[in-house]
């Protein structure tokens, strides 16, 4: 099983980092972790280098960002990206969020720096994954515009557009909130298997002793909370836990070219 979006260079993990990560390998077949700003980078290669093989990564610029990374910056931080390619399995994640940016000027700024990190992965050859609050028809739109093949639409929670994205050919991944989320079942209920990936975007949403989701300053989630999330997919779509195993773990491993030959699913 691989959790294919969490933010293992967290803070949150600092103390105790190297034994979320034994966790982990005991449960798992693999983790990606995604950096999300430059002040991150070196936490998450340094990952990828002392658990080559398990730990991979993905790096992009969050558009939550926008306001506080010069222009300057970025073009920096897009350099770092460049030079250490071959520690990176995907562009992200990036995207539009319009939650928390309201005026125009702002949300075209969101929008340039998105085509800034598509420009990336295109020169890259690396998959994009996708980021999108209260934007996702923007966001495909600059998609489908370049008609990128590899998207990985992570924590998809608009029902309404999943056949646009299964149309596309790409992927998409669910986590924690489809313990809760009436809309996100649906959502698994309607995706062929083939085309869903597990996450959990650890260390947010993780779960309390009832199984309610609170925020990361009440309970810390963790990469290992992805088997709940299989779980539930599992009984959703009426198959077992290992075919939900199998199935993801191989969309994720082929989707990242992360060149896994021993996968456990059992």
């Amino acid at each position: 099983m691989i959790d294919v979006h969490c933010h293992l260079e967290q803070p949150d993990y600092k103390v105790d980092r190297d034994a979320v990560v034994l966790r982990c390998k005991q449960q798992l077949d693999a983790v990606i972790t995604s950096c999300v700003s430059p002040e991150h980078l070196d936490s998450s290669l340094l990952l990828v280098t002392r658990h080559s093989g398990f730990v991979f990564a993905s790096a992009s610029l969050h558009p939550a960002y926008v306001k506080t990374v010069t222009p300057q910056m970025c073009d920096l931080y897009v350099e770092r990206l460049r030079l250490n390619q071959d520690s990176l399995v995907a562009i992200g994640e990036t995207g539009l969020d319009y939650n928390w940016v309201k005026n125009d000027d702002w949300r075209k700024k969101q929008q340039q720096l998105f085509s800034k990190m598509i420009d990336l992965s295109v020169e890259l050859q690396l998959p994009l994954v996708i980021h999108s609050r209260d934007a996702i028809a923007d966001t495909l739109e600059l998609l489908e515009e370049r008609s990128i093949p590899q998207v990985h639409m992570h924590m998809l929670t608009k029902h309404a557009f999943l056949k646009r994205i299964l149309d596309n050919g790409w992927f998409i991944s669910v986590n924690t909130l489809l313990l809760r989320s009436k809309e996100i079942r649906k959502i698994v209920r309607d995706c062929p298997l083939e085309f869903l990936m597990l996450e959990t975007d650890s260390p947010w949403l993780g779960l309390n002793e009832d199984g309610a989701i609170r925020s990361k300053y009440e309970v810390r989630n963790e990469p290992i909370s992805v088997k709940l999330v299989a779980q539930r997919v599992a009984e959703i779509k009426k198959v077992s836990i290992d075919e939900v195993n199998q199935i993801t773990t191989n969309n994720a491993n082929s989707f990242f070219n992360l060149g896994l030959k021993s996968l456990s699913f059992s």
